[in-house]
Protein backbone atom coordinates (compact mmCIF):
# COMPACT_ATOMS: atom_id res chain seq x y z
CA UNK A 1 0.00 0.00 0.00
CA UNK A 2 1.42 3.13 -0.95
CA UNK A 3 1.22 6.27 1.63
CA UNK A 4 -1.03 8.65 -0.85
CA UNK A 5 -3.85 5.76 -0.80
CA UNK A 6 -3.82 5.52 2.71
CA UNK A 7 -6.36 8.12 3.00
CA UNK A 8 -3.90 10.93 4.32
CA UNK A 9 -2.96 13.58 2.15
CA UNK A 10 0.43 13.84 1.61
CA UNK A 11 1.16 17.36 1.77
CA UNK A 12 -1.10 17.75 5.15
CA UNK A 13 0.96 14.72 6.53
CA UNK A 14 4.15 16.24 6.33
CA UNK A 15 3.75 19.44 6.48
CA UNK A 16 2.03 18.55 10.40
CA UNK A 17 5.32 16.16 10.14
CA UNK A 18 7.65 19.28 9.27
CA UNK A 19 5.59 21.22 12.60
CA UNK A 20 5.93 18.20 14.62
CA UNK A 21 9.44 17.45 14.51
CA UNK A 22 9.62 21.37 16.15
CA UNK A 23 8.11 20.45 18.73
CA UNK A 24 9.14 17.51 19.90
CA UNK A 25 10.70 17.91 23.10
CA UNK A 26 7.49 19.04 25.15
CA UNK A 27 5.72 15.09 24.08
CA UNK A 28 8.91 12.93 24.75
CA UNK A 29 9.31 14.58 28.17
CA UNK A 30 5.51 13.18 28.32
CA UNK A 31 7.47 9.99 27.43
CA UNK A 32 9.77 10.06 29.74
CA UNK A 33 12.67 11.28 27.34
CA UNK A 34 14.05 14.75 28.48
CA UNK A 35 15.50 16.96 25.80
CA UNK A 36 18.69 17.39 25.32
CA UNK A 37 19.04 21.08 25.92
CA UNK A 38 18.05 20.15 29.60
CA UNK A 39 21.20 18.39 29.97
CA UNK A 40 23.83 20.11 32.42
CA UNK A 41 26.04 22.36 30.55
CA UNK A 42 29.20 20.25 32.08
CA UNK A 43 27.94 17.34 33.49
CA UNK A 44 30.43 15.17 35.67
CA UNK A 45 33.36 13.24 35.24
CA UNK A 46 33.56 11.53 31.64
CA UNK A 47 31.66 8.05 32.11
CA UNK A 48 31.26 6.82 28.91
CA UNK A 49 32.69 6.09 25.27
CA UNK A 50 29.91 6.09 22.47
CA UNK A 51 30.72 5.34 18.97
CA UNK A 52 28.57 5.84 16.20
CA UNK A 53 27.95 7.31 12.63
CA UNK A 54 27.61 10.64 12.15
CA UNK A 55 25.55 13.36 9.92
CA UNK A 56 22.12 13.64 10.66
CA UNK A 57 21.72 10.00 12.66
CA UNK A 58 24.32 11.56 15.38
CA UNK A 59 22.16 14.83 15.95
CA UNK A 60 19.28 12.66 16.40
CA UNK A 61 20.95 9.98 18.88
CA UNK A 62 22.04 13.65 20.49
CA UNK A 63 18.43 14.55 21.18
CA UNK A 64 16.80 11.12 22.17
CA UNK A 65 19.58 9.56 23.75
CA UNK A 66 22.66 10.83 24.36
CA UNK A 67 21.65 14.26 25.78
CA UNK A 68 18.89 12.50 28.12
CA UNK A 69 20.87 9.97 29.22
CA UNK A 70 23.52 12.63 30.56
CA UNK A 71 21.17 14.51 31.83
CA UNK A 72 19.36 11.79 33.92
CA UNK A 73 22.75 10.26 35.07
CA UNK A 74 25.08 13.37 35.41
CA UNK A 75 27.55 11.39 33.20
CA UNK A 76 29.67 13.05 30.55
CA UNK A 77 28.98 10.81 27.41
CA UNK A 78 32.16 11.13 25.02
CA UNK A 79 30.68 10.51 21.56
CA UNK A 80 33.45 9.13 18.65
CA UNK A 81 32.20 9.12 15.04
CA UNK A 82 33.38 6.37 12.75
CA UNK A 83 32.44 4.89 9.30
CA UNK A 84 31.60 1.43 10.61
CA UNK A 85 33.69 -1.87 10.19
CA UNK A 86 35.15 -3.76 12.54
CA UNK A 87 39.23 -2.27 11.70
CA UNK A 88 39.15 -0.03 14.90
CA UNK A 89 37.51 -2.45 17.47
CA UNK A 90 40.19 -5.02 16.33
CA UNK A 91 42.90 -2.61 16.25
CA UNK A 92 42.14 -2.04 20.09
CA UNK A 93 42.02 -5.99 20.73
CA UNK A 94 45.37 -6.42 19.13
CA UNK A 95 46.90 -3.56 21.01
CA UNK A 96 45.16 -4.80 24.42
CA UNK A 97 43.52 -1.65 25.26
CA UNK A 98 39.51 -1.14 24.27
CA UNK A 99 38.83 2.54 24.17
CA UNK A 100 35.12 2.43 23.37
CA UNK A 101 32.20 1.03 25.69
CA UNK A 102 28.94 1.19 23.53
CA UNK A 103 29.24 1.08 19.59
CA UNK A 104 26.21 1.80 16.87
CA UNK A 105 26.41 -1.22 14.86
CA UNK A 106 25.19 -3.02 11.63
CA UNK A 107 23.72 -5.93 12.01
CA UNK A 108 26.69 -7.93 9.88
CA UNK A 109 29.47 -6.37 11.30
CA UNK A 110 27.39 -7.23 14.99
CA UNK A 111 27.46 -10.89 14.28
CA UNK A 112 31.40 -11.01 13.28
CA UNK A 113 32.14 -8.87 15.89
CA UNK A 114 30.48 -11.60 18.64
CA UNK A 115 32.16 -14.37 16.71
CA UNK A 116 35.46 -12.48 17.07
CA UNK A 117 35.03 -12.00 20.81
CA UNK A 118 35.25 -8.09 20.69
CA UNK A 119 31.22 -7.69 22.31
CA UNK A 120 29.86 -8.47 25.48
CA UNK A 121 26.88 -11.08 25.72
CA UNK A 122 23.66 -8.84 26.25
CA UNK A 123 21.26 -10.49 29.03
CA UNK A 124 17.78 -9.57 27.36
CA UNK A 125 16.99 -9.16 31.46
CA UNK A 126 19.23 -6.40 32.02
CA UNK A 127 16.60 -4.33 29.34
CA UNK A 128 13.63 -2.57 30.35
CA UNK A 129 10.18 -4.41 30.24
CA UNK A 130 7.84 -3.40 27.32
CA UNK A 131 5.05 -0.69 27.78
CA UNK A 132 2.84 -3.71 28.86
CA UNK A 133 5.29 -5.31 31.28
CA UNK A 134 6.93 -7.18 28.22
CA UNK A 135 9.48 -9.05 28.71
CA UNK A 136 12.52 -7.83 26.92
CA UNK A 137 13.09 -11.08 24.62
CA UNK A 138 9.15 -11.14 23.44
CA UNK A 139 9.30 -7.20 22.82
CA UNK A 140 11.68 -7.70 19.81
CA UNK A 141 11.04 -9.52 16.50
CA UNK A 142 13.08 -12.01 16.04
CA UNK A 143 16.59 -11.69 14.79
CA UNK A 144 16.78 -8.20 15.82
CA UNK A 145 17.75 -8.91 19.73
CA UNK A 146 21.11 -11.06 18.86
CA UNK A 147 23.71 -12.24 21.06
CA UNK A 148 25.66 -9.10 21.37
CA UNK A 149 23.46 -6.49 19.54
CA UNK A 150 20.68 -5.05 21.06
CA UNK A 151 18.80 -3.57 18.14
CA UNK A 152 17.48 -0.09 18.05
CA UNK A 153 16.09 1.44 14.85
CA UNK A 154 14.95 -0.38 11.35
CA UNK A 155 15.92 1.34 8.32
CA UNK A 156 15.00 -0.28 4.76
CA UNK A 157 16.45 0.52 0.86
CA UNK A 158 13.55 1.05 -0.83
CA UNK A 159 12.67 2.42 -4.38
CA UNK A 160 11.77 6.37 -4.73
CA UNK A 161 10.18 8.16 -7.73
CA UNK A 162 9.03 12.16 -8.31
CA UNK A 163 5.58 12.17 -8.23
CA UNK A 164 4.05 12.12 -11.93
CA UNK A 165 0.54 14.58 -12.83
CA UNK A 166 -1.67 12.06 -12.89
CA UNK A 167 -1.23 9.49 -10.07
CA UNK A 168 -2.01 6.76 -12.74
CA UNK A 169 1.15 7.19 -14.03
CA UNK A 170 3.49 6.84 -10.92
CA UNK A 171 5.33 3.15 -10.43
CA UNK A 172 3.99 1.56 -7.53
CA UNK A 173 5.04 -1.80 -7.29
CA UNK A 174 9.13 -3.22 -7.53
CA UNK A 175 7.64 -4.81 -11.08
CA UNK A 176 7.63 -1.84 -12.00
CA UNK A 177 11.44 -1.48 -11.57
CA UNK A 178 12.08 -3.75 -14.45
CA UNK A 179 9.57 -2.32 -17.39
CA UNK A 180 10.91 0.05 -19.21
CA UNK A 181 7.78 0.04 -21.50
CA UNK A 182 5.37 1.83 -19.22
CA UNK A 183 8.19 3.63 -17.05
CA UNK A 184 10.57 4.57 -19.66
CA UNK A 185 13.93 6.21 -18.38
CA UNK A 186 17.02 5.41 -16.65
CA UNK A 187 17.30 3.63 -13.02
CA UNK A 188 19.71 4.60 -10.20
CA UNK A 189 21.03 1.31 -8.00
CA UNK A 190 23.46 1.14 -5.69
CA UNK A 191 26.66 -0.67 -6.92
CA UNK A 192 26.29 -3.71 -5.19
CA UNK A 193 24.87 -7.12 -5.50
CA UNK A 194 23.52 -7.03 -2.24
CA UNK A 195 20.17 -5.94 -2.83
CA UNK A 196 20.05 -6.25 -6.42
CA UNK A 197 19.75 -9.97 -6.71
CA UNK A 198 16.92 -9.92 -4.26
CA UNK A 199 15.28 -7.56 -6.10
CA UNK A 200 15.33 -9.19 -9.56
CA UNK A 201 14.21 -12.31 -8.10
CA UNK A 202 11.28 -10.80 -6.53
CA UNK A 203 10.57 -9.04 -9.41
CA UNK A 204 10.89 -12.21 -11.39
CA UNK A 205 7.84 -14.10 -8.89
CA UNK A 206 9.88 -15.03 -6.46
CA UNK A 207 8.03 -14.97 -3.43
CA UNK A 208 9.29 -12.65 -0.18
CA UNK A 209 9.99 -16.11 2.32
CA UNK A 210 11.89 -18.11 -0.29
CA UNK A 211 14.15 -15.57 -1.77
CA UNK A 212 17.08 -16.57 -0.26
CA UNK A 213 16.48 -20.50 -0.46
CA UNK A 214 16.65 -19.78 -4.32
CA UNK A 215 19.41 -17.09 -4.15
CA UNK A 216 21.25 -19.91 -2.78
CA UNK A 217 21.27 -22.17 -5.66
CA UNK A 218 23.47 -21.86 -8.95
CA UNK A 219 20.01 -21.65 -10.96
CA UNK A 220 18.77 -18.95 -8.75
CA UNK A 221 21.80 -17.23 -8.94
CA UNK A 222 21.60 -17.08 -12.88
CA UNK A 223 18.23 -16.70 -13.02
CA UNK A 224 18.75 -13.12 -10.72
CA UNK A 225 21.39 -12.02 -12.83
CA UNK A 226 19.08 -12.67 -16.13
CA UNK A 227 16.59 -10.47 -14.64
CA UNK A 228 19.30 -7.52 -13.87
CA UNK A 229 20.05 -8.20 -17.47
CA UNK A 230 17.06 -6.68 -18.85
CA UNK A 231 17.72 -3.62 -17.12
CA UNK A 232 21.66 -3.45 -16.99
CA UNK A 233 21.53 -0.32 -20.18
CA UNK A 234 19.05 1.65 -18.06
CA UNK A 235 20.95 1.52 -14.61
CA UNK A 236 23.14 4.71 -13.48
CA UNK A 237 24.92 3.24 -10.55
CA UNK A 238 25.67 4.91 -7.47
CA UNK A 239 28.01 5.15 -4.47
CA UNK A 240 27.62 8.03 -2.46
CA UNK A 241 24.25 7.77 -0.42
CA UNK A 242 23.74 11.39 -1.63
CA UNK A 243 23.48 10.83 -5.08
CA UNK A 244 20.05 9.21 -5.54
CA UNK A 245 17.96 11.91 -4.72
CA UNK A 246 20.41 14.31 -6.81
CA UNK A 247 20.15 12.17 -9.73
CA UNK A 248 16.05 12.76 -9.32
CA UNK A 249 16.17 16.36 -8.74
CA UNK A 250 17.96 16.81 -12.22
CA UNK A 251 15.73 14.37 -13.68
CA UNK A 252 18.51 12.11 -14.60
CA UNK A 253 16.66 8.88 -13.82
CA UNK A 254 13.09 8.22 -13.20
CA UNK A 255 13.41 6.03 -9.63
CA UNK A 256 16.34 5.07 -7.59
CA UNK A 257 16.99 2.94 -4.65
CA UNK A 258 18.28 4.69 -1.71
CA UNK A 259 18.10 4.92 1.98
CA UNK A 260 14.85 5.67 3.47
CA UNK A 261 15.79 7.94 5.66
CA UNK A 262 17.39 9.94 3.27
CA UNK A 263 14.19 10.29 1.26
CA UNK A 264 12.23 11.34 4.38
CA UNK A 265 14.86 14.31 5.46
CA UNK A 266 14.35 15.83 1.44
CA UNK A 267 10.56 15.90 2.21
CA UNK A 268 11.14 17.74 5.28
CA UNK A 269 13.38 19.67 3.29
CA UNK A 270 10.71 20.58 0.84
CA UNK A 271 11.04 17.69 -1.84
CA UNK A 272 7.34 17.19 -1.48
CA UNK A 273 6.85 15.22 -4.62
CA UNK A 274 9.31 12.47 -3.57
CA UNK A 275 6.92 9.09 -3.31
CA UNK A 276 8.19 5.53 -1.80
CA UNK A 277 7.69 2.50 -3.38
CA UNK A 278 7.40 0.36 -0.23
CA UNK A 279 6.93 -2.88 -2.24
CA UNK A 280 9.84 -5.03 -1.75
CA UNK A 281 11.63 -3.01 0.52
CA UNK A 282 14.80 -4.33 2.03
CA UNK A 283 15.11 -4.08 5.86
CA UNK A 284 17.87 -3.93 8.19
CA UNK A 285 18.98 -3.45 11.97
CA UNK A 286 20.81 -1.05 13.33
CA UNK A 287 21.53 -1.46 17.20
CA UNK A 288 23.93 -0.93 20.15
CA UNK A 289 26.64 -3.69 21.12
CA UNK A 290 29.07 -3.25 24.41
CA UNK A 291 32.48 -3.52 23.99
CA UNK A 292 34.21 -6.48 25.77
CA UNK A 293 36.70 -4.94 28.20
CA UNK A 294 35.68 -1.53 27.67
CA UNK A 295 36.69 0.86 30.34
CA UNK A 296 33.21 1.63 31.64
CA UNK A 297 31.21 -1.66 31.57
CA UNK A 298 28.73 -0.51 34.70
CA UNK A 299 27.78 2.68 32.38
CA UNK A 300 28.22 0.74 29.32
CA UNK A 301 25.15 -1.13 31.42
CA UNK A 302 23.35 1.20 31.64
CA UNK A 303 23.43 3.46 28.51
CA UNK A 304 22.44 0.56 26.42
CA UNK A 305 19.15 -0.27 28.98
CA UNK A 306 18.87 3.55 28.18
CA UNK A 307 18.66 3.02 24.59
CA UNK A 308 16.45 0.11 24.35
CA UNK A 309 13.83 2.10 26.57
CA UNK A 310 10.57 1.88 24.00
CA UNK A 311 10.25 5.39 24.94
CA UNK A 312 14.32 6.25 23.43
CA UNK A 313 13.18 4.43 20.97
CA UNK A 314 9.66 6.04 19.91
CA UNK A 315 11.47 9.46 20.20
CA UNK A 316 13.94 8.95 17.49
CA UNK A 317 11.31 7.94 14.94
CA UNK A 318 9.99 11.22 13.84
CA UNK A 319 13.51 12.24 13.52
CA UNK A 320 15.10 10.14 11.02
CA UNK A 321 11.78 7.64 10.01
CA UNK A 322 13.47 4.97 11.06
CA UNK A 323 11.21 2.09 13.02
CA UNK A 324 11.76 1.03 16.40
CA UNK A 325 12.30 -2.34 16.93
CA UNK A 326 10.36 -3.21 19.97
CA UNK A 327 6.86 -3.95 18.91
CA UNK A 328 5.53 -2.15 22.22
CA UNK A 329 7.57 1.16 20.72
CA UNK A 330 5.48 1.05 17.57
CA UNK A 331 2.06 1.82 20.21
CA UNK A 332 3.99 5.10 20.93
CA UNK A 333 4.57 6.40 17.71
CA UNK A 334 2.15 9.17 16.42
CA UNK A 335 -0.31 6.89 13.48
CA UNK A 336 0.82 9.56 10.79
CA UNK A 337 4.08 9.28 11.57
CA UNK A 338 3.97 5.33 11.14
CA UNK A 339 2.82 5.32 7.40
CA UNK A 340 6.59 7.07 7.11
CA UNK A 341 8.18 4.43 8.92
CA UNK A 342 9.72 1.19 7.21
CA UNK A 343 8.22 -1.12 9.91
CA UNK A 344 4.43 0.02 9.17
CA UNK A 345 2.32 -3.03 9.60
CA UNK A 346 0.70 -2.72 6.15
CA UNK A 347 4.17 -2.56 4.20
CA UNK A 348 5.10 -5.88 5.66
CA UNK A 349 3.50 -8.84 3.66
CA UNK A 350 5.79 -7.68 0.90
CA UNK A 351 9.19 -6.64 2.49
CA UNK A 352 12.37 -8.32 2.47
CA UNK A 353 14.57 -8.76 5.78
CA UNK A 354 18.04 -8.51 4.30
CA UNK A 355 19.62 -11.66 6.04
CA UNK A 356 23.12 -10.28 6.56
CA UNK A 357 24.35 -13.97 7.86
CA UNK A 358 23.43 -14.99 4.01
CA UNK A 359 25.68 -11.89 3.16
CA UNK A 360 28.82 -12.85 5.35
CA UNK A 361 28.67 -16.31 3.77
CA UNK A 362 27.93 -16.02 0.12
CA UNK A 363 29.27 -12.40 -0.25
CA UNK A 364 32.92 -12.82 -1.23
CA UNK A 365 31.56 -15.06 -4.24
CA UNK A 366 28.26 -13.04 -5.41
CA UNK A 367 30.84 -9.64 -5.26
CA UNK A 368 33.12 -11.32 -7.61
CA UNK A 369 30.24 -12.84 -10.05
CA UNK A 370 28.45 -9.18 -9.92
CA UNK A 371 32.33 -7.05 -10.06
CA UNK A 372 32.87 -9.75 -13.77
CA UNK A 373 28.86 -8.84 -14.87
CA UNK A 374 29.64 -5.23 -14.21
CA UNK A 375 32.62 -5.39 -16.89
CA UNK A 376 30.90 -7.20 -19.40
Amino acid sequence: MAFFQTGIGWRRAVGALTLWVGALAAGWAGLGVVPAAAAPATPAEPGLVFTSWGGSYAQAQQQTLVGPFSAQTGLRVQVQEYAGGLAQLRAQQAAGRMEWDVVDLVMGDALEACRLGLLERIDPASLEPGTQGEAPQDDYPPGTLTPCLAGTTVWSIVLVHRRQAQASHDPRTLADLFDLERFPGKRGLRRTPEGNLEWALLADGVPVEQVYAVLSTPAGVERAFRKLDTLKSRIVWWDDPATPLQLLARGEVVMSSTYNGRAYAAMLKGAGSLRFIWDGQLLSVTGLGIVKGGPHPAAARDFLRFATRPATMAAMAPLMAYGPTRLSAARLVDPVMMHLLPTAPWYRKRSLNLDTAWWLQHGEAMRRRFDTWLAR
